[in-house]
């Protein structure tokens, strides 16, 4: 009775499979296909070369967005905080980015405004094109990193590019870009010094007292740890460190 009733189960286990795959088969599934095709319309071509021009630009959009925009000087300093707080990973990563990202679109946000009404919206209503729509963007990012870079650094790379141009508003990307990444860099490295100064305090006074009691072989670190996360506390340290952040910024 048992082998009998196993060869049913079997037998249909067996019809239900076929019974599914050939429903699954029966199921009109579309095709996608490429392929490359001779023509003589320059339209055609221009599209084709915009949308390769429009993924290239999609697959950079994280390097712009780190290099264009306030990301770079709030995700240093947010690290350098947690260095001089010596608590190793905490904040963990993921928080620190994307701290750093809403503080970014925050601080952005009348940069992008102009952006949307001038260059974006109009080239999405047709009014105008894509390399007008590119010009008014860039203008809209170009005003930001000016009002946030140093005049020595715009200095450097436009006398390393040989550029002519008379006015900082004239020079391109290719001299505004890395001259912002380095004024950035250097204003975040100044804020990091102002944040390790008291906590390097801490640390000194815990390790002379500790020396002072004979107790060499215990790490100064461990012991100042809890005093360093208590003045931080104390004072509302984030609410500083962000309100700093965000007031820092020109433009």
């Amino acid at each position: 009775m048992r082998t009998v009733f196993l060869i049913f189960l079997t037998g249909a286990l067996l019809l239900g499979g076929a019974s599914v795959a050939a429903a699954q088969s029966a199921l009109p599934l579309p095709t996608l296909s490429l392929g490359v095709e001779d023509t003589t319309e320059p339209t055609k071509i221009a599209l084709t070369l915009q949308i390769l021009a429009l993924m290239t630009v999609l697959s950079l959009a994280p390097a712009i967005l780190v290099l264009t925009t306030s990301f770079t000087r709030i995700a240093v300093v947010l690290s350098f905080l947690r260095t001089a707080l010596g608590t190793q990973q905490l904040p963990p990563n993921q928080i620190i980015i994307g701290l750093a990202l809403f503080l970014t679109f925050f601080v952005m946000k009348p940069t992008w405004t102009e952006l949307n009404e001038s260059a974006l919206q109009p080239y999405l209503e047709g009014n105008i094109g894509a390399d007008v729509a590119f010009e008014r963007a860039s203008g809209s990012l170009k005003g930001f990193m000016l009002a946030n870079t140093r005049e020595e650094d715009l200095g450097l790379f436009a006398e390393l590019r040989e550029s002519d141009a008379t006015t900082p508003e004239e020079l391109g990307l290719e001299v505004i870009v890395p001259s912002f990444v380095i004024s950035e860099l250097r204003t975040a490295f100044q804020m990091g010094f102002v944040l390790y100064v008291p906590f390097l305090v801490i640390d000194m006074v815990v390790a002379s007292v500790l020396m002072s009691m004979g107790m060499l072989m215990l790490p100064p670190v461990l012991i100042s740890l809890p005093f360093k996360v208590l003045l931080f506390v104390l004072v509302d340290g984030w609410h500083l460190v962000v309100r700093s952040l965000a007031t820092s910024f020109a433009g």
